[in-house]
C-alpha cells in the first residue's frame, strides 16, 4: 500500500505543470444584431495562461445541432490579462437559428470547459 502512495504521489509531482491550468470556460457573451443582417459577438474567456506551450487558443460558436458557425482564433497566450473578451464581427446566423453554444478551446486540454448557450436577438 505504502508503494502505491508513494507511486502515485512521485506522478502528481512529476506532471508537467501545463496541465493544471485547467480549461477554457467562456464567462460572459454579448451579441449584437447588425444592419447588414450578421451578428457581432464580444465573449469573455477564462483560463489560466501559462505561456505558449498552455493557453486558450480559440473560441467557436454551433448552432444547436452541433453544427460550426463562426471561429475566433486567439494567436497569443493572455498570462497577464484574466479574464479576456475577444470579438468577432459580421457573423452570418441563419435566421432559423435560435440558440447558438459558444465552447473555448485550448492548446492541452482542447475543449471541456464551461460553454454558454445564448438566444439569438
Amino acid at each position: 500500500m505504502n508503494c502505491i502512495l508513494h507511486l502515485l504521489l512521485l506522478l502528481v509531482l512529476f506532471l508537467p505543470a501545463s496541465l493544471y491550468a485547467g480549461k477554457a470556460d467562456i464567462t460572459d457573451v454579448k451579441v449584437t444584431k447588425q444592419s447588414d443582417g450578421t451578428f457581432n459577438f464580444e465573449v469573455t474567456v477564462y483560463h489560466a495562461d501559462e505561456g505558449w506551450d498552455h493557453y486558450a487558443d480559440s473560441w467557436e460558436i454551433r448552432d444547436q445541432n452541433g453544427n460550426l458557425l463562426a471561429t475566433r482564433t486567439l494567436h497569443h497566450p493572455h498570462v497577464a490579462e484574466q479574464p479576456f473578451t475577444r470579438s468577432l464581427s459580421h457573423v452570418k446566423i441563419p435566421i432559423d437559428i435560435k440558440e447558438v453554444t459558444l465552447r473555448a478551446h485550448d492548446s492541452v486540454h482542447l475543449y471541456g470547459g464551461k460553454t454558454m448557450t445564448i438566444t439569438m436577438p
